[in-house]
Formats: structure tokens, C-alpha cells, sequence
């Protein structure tokens, strides 16, 4: 017995195109009248030439004109407003999908499954383009071909198979088109993006360049991406003009010929000279949706690619449900057998580690460079993509919160501090609200508000893109006014301390303190011994795995016996059996 199959679901982005199908259909109407009155050309070289120039009549030719006239107003009105629907989805089309296509690559971007943004929505802008284009007109135009033809045979059956042969001739390039150009097209692009984000990675860091003259060898490196990419260019656009040619030759072939087979047929006195003349215009017009196909092939190519990259991103990042409320965390995370690798690397970078951190307490991880102490940082706060285990925050997966819900409860300190163009207030706020109290509650909570107020504009002045403006201490030191900012309930501090001076340490184990009274959880990443002095639980990892943990006392009071019977070990080992 056969079972009926369910229709496979449409993805989110064919879900969305199928939405504007009625615009689509609206198009096609203006299309049919368009297209129907694209006949009046030759019915009027037929009038012409075959009863007004016979009978000499003005009062006829007058009417015939004034009624062309107004049929080619028409056409011209149907054309606009199909051109002008297409625009107006377009822009419907770009607002329905931006913030999707947005919050979708930046996950992908996060999860470091994608390229930059900027791919993404370079993606939606040539899908966007193409359907507003001259290359959309082409597929609803084609279906009228069929009918011209059948005009051209009713001309004259010659007429009809030549125009036929002429139609298998122009989709033939077009299907060679498609198949010389498609690879040689995405290849080109993906050369291209590459050289460009090389290229904008690098000039971030345009001070270290110039001070180490490191500009020479890295423009080496740029040219060989670039080489590449030129090549790549190349080869697309020489298979393209190839076609190109090809098909302006077709053309002006058929247009000759067509012309020579009318004028043997007027010979041979099966055809009228109106009809002659007819039959060119209408061939021409006949062709030109799937001559339009073969010279827009090569766009049709990179808008199919760009949207099967959006759809497999839209399908891989889903909007995100922001339905989804729960109450305020307390600030509790419970980290059980956790293990974080990354792509490319064989060996986990965190192996089975737990521990827990609660509200009012604070919680130092130590352990050499490279021991995952930062990976372990961005675990807790739920950004880091390949974790498995068990990550919780107040119980519940930390995977599981709505990002923008949970954002605010939540103070993040990474070790590259990242600000944004913008004022200083503006980055403490977290580009949210301007009320300006709780930005200077958490300036004055940081160290940061004298400072502040000594520059020239104070909560107004410009960090700079990136914040390369200010110096690294002052950037760590902001970087700690946002992460407090709003009173969080989980605040992950990794390396605060790097680039402050002594007062800036002891500013920042002021807030530490601080956030310990009011009952936040607080985790503190740190190589100097003393933010262990503020420490409740101390967490020590080395290559990935847990090498003590529990209260600070009592793991300094286990450290310091281990190294102690190690050395009262060594001596002994060094004798002779």
C-alpha cells in the first residue's frame, strides 16, 4: 500500500519570497498587457504598408496613428508599474529579511561557521537587485515567445521555423552560458572577498604595521590574494564576453536573415512588404526575452549562488524566538563535565571540567597561558559554539535563554577589549539607554569617572572606531564599566587587569568587593597574584583540565604542601640506587 509522502517544507527564505506572490502575479498581468500591445508595431507596419499606402488615405493613416499612439501609452504605463512593483517589493522584500539575515550571520559569525556579515547581506542585496532588475523581465517575458512565434506562422510557416531554429540556437548559448560562466563567476567572488577581508583585517592594525615595517611583506601577501583574484576575474569575464559575442552574432544574424527570407518570400509573392517588414520587428521581438536570458545569465548565476548561501544560513540560524521570557537569573552557573574544541584542532581545548560559581561569591581561575582559561570564560557566558555537557545558569542550559533577554543580566570583560565608534557613554551604556545615572554609577563603579570628566567633552567624547582613541588602560577600563553597567547578576572578568597601572588594580578589586556585597556572581581570570586576596573559590587549570579547585585557603594550603613534598622529593630521586 503507498503512503502519501508530506510535501517537503519550504525553507524560511522560500517562505518569504512565496509571501510577495501576489505582487509576482501582479507583475505578470502588467506583463501580459505589455507584452500583448507589443503587437502594435506590427499591426501598424502592416496597415501601413499594405491599405494605406494602397488607398492614399490621410483620414486612415490619422486614426491608425493617433491609436498606436495611444496603445504605446499604455505598454509604456504597464511597463512602469511593473518596473515599479518589482522596486516596491524589493524594498518590502530587504525590510522583511535584514534583521534576520543580520542576527543569523552574526551567529554563524560567533559560532565560526561563516564569513564576515557582510557576505550575508552582500548576498541579500544581489538577490534584491536581480529581482528588480532588467533580468527578472526576462522570465516574464519568455512565456510570450510561444505566441509571437505562432504570429510569425501565421505570416508565413518559413517564418515560424526559421524563428524557431533561431529560439533553439539562443537557448542553446544560454544553457552554455550557464555552464561556462557559473564556476568561473563564484570563483572570482570567493577570490575576491577573500583578498578584501585580508585586506580590512590588516589595515585594524595599521600602528603595529607602520612601527615594525611590516607594511612590504604584508602588501606581498595582499598581492598574492589579489593576483589570484584578478586572474579568477578575468577568466569569468573572458567566458562571458565569449558569450556575448556569440550571441550578438546570432542576433544580427537573424535579423539579416530573417530580413533576406521575408524579401524572397515578397519575391516569390507569398508575402506582402508590410509583412515583411512585420516579420522582422516580431522576430526580434520574439527573441528578445531569451537574448535578454543569455546576456543577464551570468548575474542569474551569482543571485542563485547568493541564494542558496542565504537559504542554507536562514535554515542553519533561525530567527530566534523572542517569546521566550523567564524570570531574572539569580547569577548562579553550573558547569558539569563540560568540553569545548574548536574546528581544525584534534585535541578538546577544555576536558570534562567543572565547577560552579554562585551569587555573592567571587571565583578566580588561574593557570598558565594557553590552558583555556579564556575558552572557559566564554563557556559561561554561552558564546562559545562547540561545548558539550552541561552549561547551566540557574538550572536551565545558558543555550536555551533568549540572547537579548539575557544580555543584561549578564557583564563580560574578554581579554581584547572591544569597543565600538561612539561616544563613552554610549559604549557604557551599551548602545541602550541614555539615562545618564546608571552610566555614571558605573563609570564611578570602575575608576573611570574623574578620568572621564578630563577629557574635552567628557561622557560625549568619541572612542574612535574600535576605540583606538584611547589608551589600553583606558579601554580595560571602560571595557569593565560595561560589563558592571546595569547592575548584572553574572559578571565574567577575563585578564581586567592587564594594561592598569596600580591604581586602576586596585580600583578594579574595589568593584570586585563591591559586586561580591551586592550579591553577584563573579568569576575573575587573572595572572596577577593579587586579585587572589579577593578570591572565595579559587579554579585551577592546566591543558585543558582542572587541576585543583575549591575554597582559596585551601587550595594555596594544598599547592603549597605539593611543592613542598616535590621538593623534598627531588634530592632523594637524584641518589644513586
Amino acid at each position: 500500500m503507498n503512503q502519501a509522502h508530506s510535501p517537503t517544507p519550504r525553507s524560511a527564505l522560500r517562505t518569504t519570497l512565496w509571501s510577495f506572490r501576489g505582487a509576482f502575479l501582479s507583475v505578470g498581468g502588467y506583463s501580459l498587457v505589455a507584452n500583448l500591445l507589443m503587437l502594435s508595431p506590427t499591426l501598424y507596419m502592416l496597415q501601413v504598408y499594405d491599405r494605406v499606402l494602397q488607398s492614399q488615405s490621410e483620414l486612415t493613416l490619422l486614426a491608425m496613428s493617433m491609436l498606436t499612439l495611444a496603445m504605446f501609452a499604455v505598454m509604456a504605463a504597464a511597463e512602469w508599474m511593473r518596473s515599479r512593483l518589482l522596486v516596491r517589493a524589493g524594498v518590502a522584500l530587504d525590510a522583511r529579511l535584514s534583521t534576520q539575515v543580520f542576527n543569523a550571520s552574526f551567529d554563524a559569525y560567533l559560532n565560526q561557521t561563516g564569513n564576515s556579515p557582510s557576505r550575508a547581506f552582500s548576498d541579500l542585496i544581489q538577490v534584491r537587485q536581480f529581482l528588480t532588475g532588467n533580468g527578472i523581465f526576462a522570465f516574464f517575458d519568455a512565456p510570450w515567445t510561444p505566441i509571437y512565434m505562432a504570429v510569425l506562422f501565421f505570416l508565413h510557416p518559413m517564418l515560424g521555423w526559421l524563428g524557431i531554429v533561431f529560439a533553439l540556437v539562443q537557448l542553446a548559448l544560454a544553457k552554455f552560458g550557464h555552464q561556462g560562466t557559473l564556476a568561473p563567476s563564484e570563483a572570482a567572488t570567493a577570490a575576491n572577498t577573500d583578498a578584501g577581508i585580508f585586506l580590512q583585517s590588516k589595515l585594524r592594525n595599521a600602528e603595529v604595521i607602520e612601527s615594525m615595517g611590516m607594511l612590504r611583506n604584508l602588501q606581498r601577501r595582499w598581492l598574492q590574494r589579489h593576483d589570484f583574484a584578478m586572474q579568477r576575474s578575468g577568466q569569468a569575464q573572458h567566458v562571458s564576453h565569449r558569450i556575448t559575442a556569440i550571441s550578438k552574432f546570432v542576433r544580427y544574424s537573424q535579423q539579416s536573415l530573417v530580413l533576406g527570407a521575408g524579401a524572397l518570400l515578397v519575391i516569390q509573392g507569398e508575402l506582402s512588404p508590410g509583412g515583411m517588414i512585420a516579420a522582422n520587428v516580431l522576430m526580434t521581438r520574439a527573441l528578445a526575452p531569451i537574448d535578454l536570458m543569455v546576456s543577464s545569465w551570468r548575474q542569474f548565476a551569482g543571485m542563485r549562488a547568493a541564494f542558496e548561501r542565504l537559504e542554507k544560513l536562514l535554515a542553519d540560524y533561525p530567527e530566534r524566538d523572542h517569546r521566550l521570557q523567564r524570570v531574572a537569573p539569580s547569577g548562579a552557573i553550573h558547569l558539569q563535565n563540560a568540553v569545548a574544541t574548536a574546528p581544525g584542532r584534534k585535541e578538546a581545548i577544555l576536558k570534562d571540567v567543572s565547577v560552579s560559581a554562585l551569587p555573592g561569591s567571587v571565583t578566580v581561575i588561574l593557570g598558565p597561558s594557553g590552558s583555556g582559561k579564556s575558552t572557559l570564560a566564554r563557556v559561561m557566558v554561552g558564546i562559545w559554539p562547540d561545548v558539550s555537557g552541561n552549561v547551566l545558569l540557574d538550572e536551565l542550559p545558558i543555550a536555551s535563554w533568549n540572547r537579548e533577554e539575557l544580555g543584561p543580566h549578564i557583564g563580560y570583560l574578554p581579554q581584547d577589549v572591544e569597543l565600538f565608534e561612539g561616544t563613552i557613554a554610549e559604549n557604557i551604556a551599551r548602545f541602550g539607554s541614555s539615562n545618564s545615572a546608571p552610566i555614571i554609577e558605573a563609570a564611578k563603579a570602575a575608576g573611570l569617572h574623574e578620568m572621564i570628566l578630563r577629557f574635552p567633552k567628557g561622557y560625549d567624547t568619541s572612542t574612535g572606531e574600535a576605540g583606538n582613541l584611547l589608551s589600553g588602560g583606558q579601554r580595560q577600563r571602560l571595557g569593565l564599566a560595561r560589563a558592571i553597567y546595569g547592575n548584572p547578576k553574572l559578571v565574567v572578568l577575563d585578564e581586567p587587569n592587564a594594561n592598569l597601572d596600580d591604581a586602576g588594580e586596585a580600583a578594579l578589586q574595589q568593584t570586585v568587593v563591591r559586586l561580591k556585597a551586592q550579591g553577584k556572581t563573579v568569576v575573575l581570570i587573572t595572572h596577577r597574584p593579587g586579585a587572589v586576596a579577593v578570591a572565595d573559590h579559587l579554579l585551577i587549570l592546566n591543558n585543558g583540565q582542572v587541576q585543583a579547585r575549591g575554597p582559596r585557603d585551601a587550595v594555596i594550603a594544598a599547592l603549597q604542601a605539593a611543592q613542598k613534598n616535590a621538593a623534598a622529593a627531588a634530592p632523594s630521586a637524584a641518589l644513586p640506587a
